[in-house]
């Protein structure tokens, strides 16, 4: 028999006493829950600025209700189900999270006038930062950076809030479907119901393996090459060496940005003419995001002043080569990540691969 997540050490005198109203022993309760909390916001809602705005007002909520607390369940899957039910209110009162390749077939050619779409609920990327690489308990069917890998995630926002849930808390945190039916206050027919139709969508959505399994399978030399050569061939402007980094199918994709380029040919097109021709100089740094290898650039217009963060871009990997690219645009997605929101002048190109 499955057991569930088990709670993280908590004397009970902190419980008493956060029970009684000490803010400090509250805090001390949740801290050790709080980062993975967070990252279950996160992919229920597929926004980290979403995921602050829930799991703030679920400790809100949990904070107001904790003399109710009668230890029936355990504390983590108190929080969870409060967690939870917060992000399931959010998801009722708002628009999917969305990629390019949701509105609309691939560009064949270069859109050199594209502009952002605003009235559209991107898709964001998350900081995988402390997230920890085992899975949450022995049974659960994904690993925590897993989770949270580009591709899941966006299969996520295509289920209702109920069946993203009952996933979620099922096959990630390895809650059984009785706990669930209790969170979510349903019977254990309606979860397994909703796991059923969840499992079967995302199957169709998400690619095997893994980024997780195939970064696990790839040498760390070629891994260096890829995310060091992408970044030269960028700042070079030199097309031959990033389409030697690409598969023939790779896709290229600017979150907010409608357009998307799939194919050797397209990707080529729209390089030479956007981020080769018509931008600036790029710096870029490396980074982590989403558990993929992840490219931060910076760029300078009419080479003067500093270099200003400009996306995060998340790459995924597939044969020893860059599938997809992903370049979430803005400077918010930059300092997330802990990163500044410029470099100096003076900053020196990336060091070529090899």
């Amino acid at each position: 028999m499955a057991t569930s997540p088990a709670d993280p050490a908590v004397p009970g005198s902190v419980l008493a006493r956060a029970a009684d109203g000490d803010q400090g022993a509250f805090a001390e309760l949740v801290a050790p829950l709080r980062r993975e909390l967070h990252a279950h916001c996160y992919r229920m809602l597929g926004s980290t600025h979403d995921a602050d705005d829930a799991l703030q007002e679920a400790l809100l909520r949990a904070w107001r209700g904790l003399p109710r607390f009668e230890g029936r369940s355990s504390v983590r899957s108190w929080l969870y189900t409060v967690a939870t039910r917060t992000c399931l209110d959010a998801v009722a009162g708002r628009n999917r999270r969305a990629m390019p390749v949701d509105l609309g077939p691939a560009s064949e050619r270069a859109v050199t006038d594209d502009t952002p779409v605003t009235d559209v609920a991107w898709l964001g990327p998350y900081p995988d930062a402390g997230l920890p690489d085992a899975p949450a308990v022995p049974h659960a069917r994904y690993e925590q950076r897993e989770a949270v890998e580009l591709a899941f995630v966006a299969a996520l926002q295509h289920l209702p809030g109920n069946q993203r849930a009952a996933l979620l808390l099922f096959e990630v945190l390895g809650f059984s479907a009785a706990e669930i039916a209790a969170m979510m206050a349903t019977s254990v027919t309606s979860v397994n119901s909703a796991l059923a139709r969840a499992r079967r969508i995302v199957a169709d959505r998400v690619p095997e393996p893994s980024q997780q399994r195939t970064l696990r399978q790839l040498d760390d030399a070629r891994l260096r090459q890829l995310v060091d050569g992408y970044a030269t061939a960028l700042e070079n402007g030199d097309a031959p060496a990033l389409v030697a980094l690409l598969t023939e199918d790779v896709t290229w994709s600017m979150p907010p940005i409608p357009h998307w380029y799939r194919g050797l040919a397209a990707v080529t097109d729209f390089a030479r003419a956007v981020p080769f021709t018509s931008c600036g100089q790029w710096r870029h740094l490396p980074a982590a995001a989403n558990g993929q290898p992840t490219v931060v650039s910076y760029l300078r217009r009419a080479g003067q002043g500093p270099f200003s963060a400009w996306s995060v871009g998340v790459l995924t990997v597939r044969d020893g080569r860059i599938a997809e690219i992903t370049s979430f645009v803005g400077t918010e997605h930059v300092t997330r990540l802990g990163l500044p929101a410029t470099l100096p002048a003076t900053t020196p190109p990336s060091i070529p691969a090899g």
